[in-house]
């Protein structure tokens, strides 16, 4: 029998997973414009004054404005191409790209930290503090703004009112670009201490020595970053409770003892939503792919389901 074309809408799959981050996307384009804003002034102050710790700090700042521009775009990108059905699982992963590149970026930022902070330990140079420390306190002035406009797009995990537990889930690029944010209010804060300690005291080696610090805290961040966003990259997720959730399902069922679960793969295809692909070997000729669909329904961070189910009868007789 032939299914009416408009019958075949409750068996087609929309393969937006995800809604978008609507507060993160304007958020990150608002904390890149305010970068962008503060690294050009930095950049014409240091010309204009001739100070090259303005400068520098200037140029410094525009890796964290690529960084940042990157997440936003990623947004851009993963919103503008959502309903292209050449992304098989939705353009969520855009954005954990985006995250990905920028915690490779930081990487780059803490080389270069350890570079430079090197360089002056065994070459020092003169300090022009109240040039520095300006610089220091506009740097962290405009990164605690940052940070709040950032932490307030934060979407946090909850629970539904169905009264089933979510798990928490980040929103990965999002998290990269206020890592970027909170990396540099970080390295502000060491570099006020160390300039206070050689404009008061005469220290002129606390400053390259909190500058090795502030790189080892930005290479540990990235380190972080780097394994959670490799993590969904590479799809590693067998490991989550949404697997054995899975499992208890199956082995819940009326025949349990006569259905195996003879293969489960689970990825994540957006902020707290998985995909899986199941195969079930079962003696119960009543069991249907619509019955387990029916039953995995309860956790709604499955967005979609794949389901083989192999009857005792369409076995290889040669098999157990």
């Amino acid at each position: 029998m032939q299914i009416p074309p408009h019958d075949l809408s409750r068996w087609t799959h929309d393969h937006r997973f995800t809604t978008g981050n609507v507060a993160a996307e304007r958020g990150t384009r608002l904390v890149l414009w305010i970068t962008v804003a503060t690294m050009l002034i930095e950049i014409i102050a240091g010309w204009w004054f001739n100070s090259m710790a303005v400068l520098a700090d200037g140029w410094h700042m525009s890796s964290h404005a690529l960084a940042i521009g990157l997440s936003s775009f990623a947004y851009g990108a993963a919103r503008r191409y959502a309903a292209d059905p050449s992304f098989a699982f939705g353009t969520w992963k855009i954005e954990i790209l985006a995250g990905y590149t920028s915690a490779i970026c930081l990487l780059g930022v803490a080389g270069l930290m350890v570079v430079g902070s090197l360089e002056r330990l065994w070459s020092p140079q003169v300090i022009h503090y109240p040039e520095a420390m300006a610089v220091a306190t506009l740097g962290l002035t405009v990164n605690l703004i940052c940070a709040l406009i950032l932490g307030n797009a934060h979407d946090h995990g909850h629970t539904h009112g169905d009264g089933h537990e979510h798990h928490h889930h980040e929103d990965l690029n999002l998290k990269s670009a206020y890592v970027h944010v909170i990396t540099d209010a970080a390295t502000s804060v060491l570099a006020i201490a160390a300039l206070a300690g050689g404009w008061f005291y005469g220290w002129a080696w606390l400053d390259p020595a909190t500058g090795l610090l502030g790189a080892l805290l930005v290479a540990l961040w990235s380190k972080k970053l780097l394994g959670q966003t490799s993590r969904v990259l590479l799809d590693r997720e067998m490991d989550h409770p949404v697997v054995a959730e899975i499992r208890d399902v199956i082995a819940q069922l009326p025949e349990a003892g006569n259905t195996h679960l003879t293969d489960l793969h689970v990825w994540r295809v957006g902020i707290g939503g998985y995909a899986c692909a199941l195969s079930l070997l079962t003696h119960d000729p009543d069991l249907s792919a619509e019955k387990i669909r029916h039953k995995l329904g309860i956790h709604d961070e499955i967005k979609h389901m794949t389901i083989e189910i192999q009857h005792c009868a369409e076995c290889d007789p040669t098999q157990p």
